[in-house]
């Protein structure tokens, strides 16, 4: 069930957009608990975003 960049809806590269269309969250909620999770997690975040931004397909 993957879901698709957004390509109006993104800050870098629009996967936050397409995790917040596919849970049906706000955009701004998945960025913020992105962005905490990143830090929390020892910016283990930013590689996962990275795969996200290759593997994700483009909407």
């Amino acid at each position: 069930m993957a879901e698709f960049k957004k390509s109006k809806d993104k800050v870098i590269a629009g996967v936050c957009g397409g995790i917040a269309k596919w849970l049906g969250w706000d955009t701004s909620l998945t960025r913020i608990l992105y962005t905490l999770l990143t830090i929390f997690t020892a910016f283990a975040g930013v590689i996962v975003y990275i795969i996200l931004w290759i593997v994700m397909p483009s909407e």
